[in-house]
This record gives structure tokens, sequence and C-alpha cells, in this order.
């Protein structure tokens, strides 16, 4: 017999096996923590529900001379009953009114006692105890992931005989010997040529650095893959399409556990280190959704309720922006526009209290040494004119083709490295991306140094006391107006920096293509902020020479007067790098803001926003998925988005199975089955669950039960009580039938049943049906004709059928 496609095969359950259930864990068991033993196996990244319940209670049940006696074990709860296995959808309805009903009797309860009213204050707090605990070790975390990255990434270029902890910047902090012009050059750091061979002049010297530089990259990427290879296959990628998955209530075990933690944060800071183009701060949003997770373990609120623990994820998703922008109230957009798929407010209150934790731990450690919490914090002073929406929609127009280009570029390279040989050797593909991007990025200064740099030197307002090529005018130290630098007409630095940028936008816009998706953590975020901030910082040069040479033309004679400051080139490259990558997120509210909080200068909301939606517009006009949906169809995540609209015209009837000429819907009778033919029917199919009916002749539904519950109910009984025989009767009912003696007792399954699954009928609109799916979080929804159960639609059906309606591969859809 067949039923609905409602699951991937089930891992635990295999034919012939039918003890072998439960997922197996390659993560150690437990972890010491003072004072108490906690359990943070992979297993248990969604643990038993009633896993503290002792295993040695029995249950109301006879012998075979005991007929008349039906037993009902779960009176009291079976531990591992209403989980969940590995790749499957949680309950939302269950889920939440498991967490209304352990909040009403705590309530009840407080009223009898005073340590029953301390219990439920204790309750309440717990979910602020558990967001202050997230936000403290994601800043931590955080702050040491910086600190580690920026002396790895220094560390490429040489070292610091004054105290190899420091990295560059701090080693020439305390230098007496370091001039203006040469501010980075100090005698205690020492290249790698001065400390081989004595000397940092002539090509040998030139020779040495670079061979130094891409060893130590290979080194770092190397380290980096082979530790994601062998200890942690999850802590790869960004993890944000992975997070939106889970949030929507899909379960990945061992995802956010504490192994993909541990490498995750080490490889991370190896990866940016390496010089590969990729940044932190995607992945930075994955480390504290591991925290959040690792943390539920402590509180049994979270710890057992798949709908709640995802609340706290929501949260620590917008700590992981917090800091790796150093913008809480952007993390807590972020997390409401972008990842979250269930957001109450009473979620956004703890998500703001979690991200802004989190900024004053990482403000706390000061990582960059000057008070910021992110190493490109800038500050603009000169006021944009109205005329400057005109390029700065131009820049727009650009993030939104660069984002559509990426997308479709990235997604055909990672469709190829899964469907070839080339997705078996990650090893040698991460190796061979790390040697062409050092080899070409260290005879380029802007392509040598960190992104992260970059981008803080793009977005730099010149002054009079920078050094820096981009700031290398003519007369420069000819004004009058204090530390402001008017307009002047370019030197030779600034020409030579233009091509410069131009050369490193084109490697960063080909060599991002190929690294983003690589088996290495890489985050998103920083280089398409980079290829941004480029663009913009060209196009703002050149408006700034344009004004200089041609001030009298009618565009600018109004407002930009000969020698004054009309024009701040690191504004282009900040509105840059907000269309670029609004153009590949697609985000809009949480990216104005993030950018906003950089810069801390509310005059210049209105230019990032006509970028930010300029690029959304372009890129949607050209592709309607953001990278991260993108990436999530590629993987066949069971995702369904919630922004989109079903409009086309088809029935629950077209959709539900089985369909016609297909055999009959696999169910179970509420009062007519032994234990033996239920258990040839789990042998003997792979679906999560069956629907319970009065009998096969009327149809009549009476509730759904779970493949997972059944197993572990009936294993339970069969090595509780030894009267449990093949031949004893399962009773989904609330009393059983007086039994003629000496049968073997009953079986009552019924505190296992769902008695109110949702039903839609034969003719309900699929756009209801969808729309239902996406509001109540269902996994599955069984069609009835007047009363008689007709078939089933589960959440991948939905998902094959939406594919199949925009003419794409339905089979994509890998998981249920």
């Amino acid at each position: 017999m067949a039923m609905w496609q409602g699951a991937m095969d089930n891992r635990g359950f295999q034919q012939g096996s039918f003890n072998n259930f439960r997922s197996s864990s390659s993560d150690e068991d437990l972890m010491d923590i003072p004072g108490t033993a906690m359990d943070f196996s992979m297993r248990d990244d969604v643990p038993p529900l009633d896993g503290e319940m002792e295993e040695d209670k029995s249950y109301n049940g006879g012998g075979l001379g005991s007929s008349n006696r039906m037993m009902d074990f779960l009176e009291e709860p079976i531990p591992g009953v209403g989980t969940y296995d590995d790749f499957n959808t949680i309950d939302w309805v269950r889920e939440k009114s498991r967490d209304r009903d352990r909040h009403r009797e705590i309530t009840n309860k407080s009223k009898e006692s005073t340590w029953a009213l301390i219990h439920s204050v204790s309750d309440a707090f717990s979910g602020w105890l558990l967001m202050l605990l997230i936000g403290l070790l994601s800043g931590s975390l955080a702050g040491l992931i910086d600190i580690s990255a920026h002396w790895m990434t220094d560390l490429k270029e040489g070292i610091c005989t004054g105290g190899l902890w420091f990295n560059h910047e701090h080693c020439c902090w305390n230098s007496k010997n370091v001039t203006f012009e040469e501010k980075d050059k100090c005698p205690e750091w020492n290249s790698w040529s001065q400390l081989l061979i004595s000397t940092d002049e002539g090509a040998f010297a030139y020779i040495v650095n670079y061979f130094m530089y891409v060893l130590w990259a290979l080194l770092f990427a190397f380290l980096a893959v082979s530790l994601v290879k062998v200890f942690a296959p999850y802590a790869c990628g960004s993890g944000i399409p992975e997070i939106k998955t889970i949030l929507s209530g899909f379960i990945i075990r061992g995802y956010l556990g504490k192994w993909t933690l541990i490498i995750k944060t080490i490889t991370l800071v190896l990866a940016v280190s390496s010089g590969l183009s990729l940044g932190k701060e995607g992945p930075l949003v994955h480390v504290a959704c591991c925290c959040g997770n690792i943390l539920c373990h402590c509180f049994n609120k979270y710890r057992k309720n798949e709908a709640k623990r995802r609340e706290v994820l929501s949260a620590a998703a917008a700590a992981g922006v917090s800091v790796a922008f150093g913008a809480p109230i952007g993390g807590v957009l972020f997390s409401l526009e972008e990842v979250s798929y269930y957001f109450p407010l009473k979620t956004l209150w703890r998500s703001f209290f979690a991200a802004l934790v989190a900024a004053f731990t990482l403000r706390s450690i000061n990582p960059f040494g000057n008070s910021r919490l992110v190493l490109f914090y800038v500050e603009f002073h000169t006021p944009w004119h109205l005329f400057e929406l005109v390029p700065f929609i131009l820049l727009g127009i650009f993030g939104g083709l660069w984002g559509a280009l990426f997308i479709r570029t990235n997604i055909a390279w990672c469709r190829k490295r899964k469907t070839t040989q080339l997705g078996k050797y990650p090893v040698i593909e991460v190796l061979v991306v790390t040697a062409i991007t050092a080899i070409l990025a260290f005879p380029n200064e802007y392509t040598r140094m960190s992104t992260s740099e970059l981008i803080s030197e793009l977005f730099n307002d010149c002054g009079l006391l920078d050094s820096s090529q981009l700031c290398d005018y003519e007369n420069r130290f000819n004004t009058s107006k204090g530390d402001e630098l008017p307009d002047r007409p370019a030197g030779v630095g600034v020409y030579r920096a233009m091509w410069q940028l131009a050369l490193t936008l084109i490697m960063k816009i080909v060599i991002t293509i190929f690294t983003f998706g690589m088996k290495v953590p890489s985050g998103l975020f920083i280089p398409s902020m980079a290829v941004g901030a480029i663009a913009g910082r060209l196009l703002g040069v050149g408006m700034e020479q344009l004004a200089y040479y041609h001030h009298d033309w009618a565009i600018f004679n109004s407002w930009c007067s000969q020698g004054a400051d009309c024009i701040t080139p690191g504004l282009y490259a900040m509105v840059g790098a907000a269309a670029c990558l609004g153009g590949v997120t697609r985000m809009t509210v949480s990216l104005v803001v993030i950018m906003f909080e950089l810069t801390g200068g509310l005059e210049y909301i209105v230019p990032l926003m006509a970028a930010a939606m300029t690029s959304k517009w372009v890129a949607d006009a050209l592709g309607r998925e953001g990278i991260y949906d993108a990436h999530i169809r590629l993987n066949g995540y069971p995702f369904l988005e919630a922004k989109e609209e079903f409009a086309h015209k088809t029935l629950a009837m077209d959709v539900m199975k089985p369909r016609r000429n297909d055999p009959l819907l696999t169910v179970l009778t509420q009062d007519s089955m032994t234990v033996e033919d239920v258990e040839t029917i789990i042998t003997e199919t792979t679906y999560s669950g069956f629907p319970v009916v009065v009998s096969r002749e009327s149809q009549r539904l009476v509730g759904f039960v779970l493949r997972r519950d059944l197993i572990i109910s009936i294993e339970n009984a069969r090595k509780k009580q030894d009267g449990v025989v093949s031949t004893s009767i399962i009773y989904f009912t609330e009393h059983s039938p007086p039994m003629p003696p000496y049968t073997p007792p009953t079986l009552k399954l019924r505190n296992i049943l769902d008695l109110s699954p949702f039903t839609v009928t034969d003719l309900t609109p699929m756009e209801i049906v969808v729309d239902i799916f996406r509001k109540l979080g269902l996994r599955q929804c069984l069609v009835t004709h007047n009363g008689r159960l007709l078939g089933i639609i589960t959440k991948k059906d939905v998902l094959k059928h939406i594919a199949q309606m925009a003419n794409q591969d339905p089979d994509s859809i890998l998981f249920n």
C-alpha cells in the first residue's frame, strides 16, 4: 500500500531492525560544567522532551490472564515520545500548545505555595537570563575572533619583535621612531625578508615576502578546510541559509552543536586570515545561534520545546549581527526581516536585550583599540546635496546588477560543485582558490590588506593627517579651513590609487563568485560591501574632480563654489557598499539601519534608502531570490517563503496524496489492528505518520499519530510488560470493549494520538492551503470529503507543487 510521500527515508527505522530508531551521535555525550553535567551531544541538539523521566515508571497492564485490563502506560510520559527525527519538521501547533499547558500549570501551582511562586517567577525570568548569557558569550567570542584574525592577517607580512602577540598596528603604537609619512613602519616590526635575509630592499626581498605571504595563506586555508572536513562539516559556509531553515521549523541535528561552535570559531579566524575574499559577519550569526542553542540546555523551558528554542535562536541571530557590525538595532531588524520565521513581540524585546548585551561586551573588549565596535567606523561632517541623489541611484543600479550577476554565477558554480567530481575534493579546491587569491593579491596593496581594512580606507573622509594614496591631492596643505580638506585637484597618488582600485574591483567581483560556498566558513557581507565601496569611491573621486574642474556648470554652481568642500568620496563608498550588499541579500530596512549605525550620521539615511531600494528593485527585476534563498533552494531545504504569494488556481485534491489511480492511503484503524499489523506497516513504509480512522470501510477520521511516537511506545510496552505480544490489540479509543478470557492484554495508545489534526476539504484552493502551512507551520494537513478521509498534503508536497508551478524541478526538494 502507498501513502503520502510525507518524509525522507526515516534514518532510525530500517526494515528488520525495529529497535534501531534513534539517531546516532558522533559528538561526545557529556560536557563538564562546574556543578553540573549536561548532555550537549549532537543527538541532544534536539533533546527528548521527556529525557528527564525515569525509565522505571510502570504502566497499567496485565498478563495473559487479565484480559479485562487495558494497558495505558502513557499515563506516565515515555522518554522520546513527542520528539522529532533528524531532517524532520517540527509541529508548531503542538509545541505552542504544550508551552501553553506548561505555563498554565505553573501559574495554577504558584497560588498554592511560596516555593511554587518562586518557581513561577524564576520561570518567567529565565528567558531574560538566557538572553544575558547569549549576549555575553557571543560578544566574547566575537572579540576573540576579531583580535585573532587581525593578528594572524598581519602574520603573513611579518612579526613584531617587541612582542609576538602584537599585530602591525599595535606594534608601532608605542614606537618612538615612527614618522607621519610612514606611520606603519617602525623598527619593532620586521617583515619576513628582514628576518630571513636581513634586508627589506631589492627584488630578492620582495620575492621572499611574496613567497611567505602565499605560504601563510595556504597554511591557514589548509588548516581551516581540514578542521571543517574532519571535525565539523556543518561549520562551512555562512550558515544563514541553514539558520533560516531551522528557524522555520526544520531539524538539522548537530548544526548548532558544540563541535560546530568550536570548529567554526577556530576556522573562521583561519579563513579570514588566509586572505580569501570572504567575511566573518555572516558566520558570526551562526556562532551566536550555536551559543543560543547550547545555552538552551540550561533551561528546561527551552530545552524541551522546539518552538520556544527557535524564539531564542531568533534573538541569538540578532546578537550575532550586533557584534558583527556594532549595530544592535540593525541586528534586531535583520533577525526580523531576513532570518526569523516566527517573531512574536516578546522575542523582539529579548532580541533587543541580547543585542545590547552582546554589543556592550564587545565594546568592553575593544578589539580594535579605537573604542568602536567595528574596524571601519567613520563619521562624515559634510552635508550631501540634492543633485547627488543621481549618482547615489546609479550606485543602487550597479548594486542591483552586481547582486543579480553574483547570485546567478555563484549558484551555477555551486551547482557544478554539487553535481561533478569537484565536490569530492574540497581541500584541493580551497587550496587552489587560496593560491590564486594570494598570488594576485600581493602586488596590489588594496588586495593585500584585509577586506575590513580596505573598506575602512575607502570609507575614510580625507583630512590633513591622512597619508593614504587616496588623500594625495595637490596643494593639500595649502588651506585655511583647519583640519578639513577642501576639494583639490587629484595628485599622482590618487590616480595611482584609482587604477589599483579598478583592478581590485575586477578581482573581487570574480574571485568572490568562486569563494562563497567553499568548505570553509565564509561570509558574504564584507566582500559585497567591498565591491560596492570600491565602485562608490571611484565614482566619488570622479564627481569630486568634476566639481572642481567644472564648478561653473549649472549642476554645481548653485551649491559648490570653487575650493569648497562639496563632495565626500567616502560617503559614495558607503552608499555603494549598502547598494551592493542590498543587491545580494535583498535587505532594505535592516541594511539602512546597519549602515546608519556604522556612520553615526542621521542625515545620510536618505542616500542609503535611495541606493538600497534601487538595488533591490533592479535585482528583483532580474531575479526574485536573494543569495540566501537561492542557496536554500539549491540545497533542497524545506523552507516555505512567507514573502512570496501563491497565485495559481489549483485545489487541494490536485496536490494531495494519493492521486487518482494510486494505491489506497495507508491508515491505522482505531480498534482492530494488532501490534504485529502496526509493526508490519512501520517496517514496510517510510512515512512520518499515519491517519487513524474508525474503520477501513467508513474512512471516518479519528486523528493522526506520528511514526516515531508509535515506535517508541510499542518498544517501551514490550520492554516494560511481558504480556505484550504480536497479537495484542492496539486501541486508540478512550475505552476498550470487554475481551474474552485468556487473550493478550490490549495496548492503549490514545495519549499519543493527535485528536485535532488540521483538515481541509478536497475543494479548498491551494492558495489558502499554502497560507495555512505558512502561518501555522504545519507538517501535514489531511484532506476530507463529507467527513471521510481522502488523502494528505505534507509540507514537501506543497513545496513540490510550488516548484512545479514555477516551472522548476519538483524533485529538487530533498527533505520533508
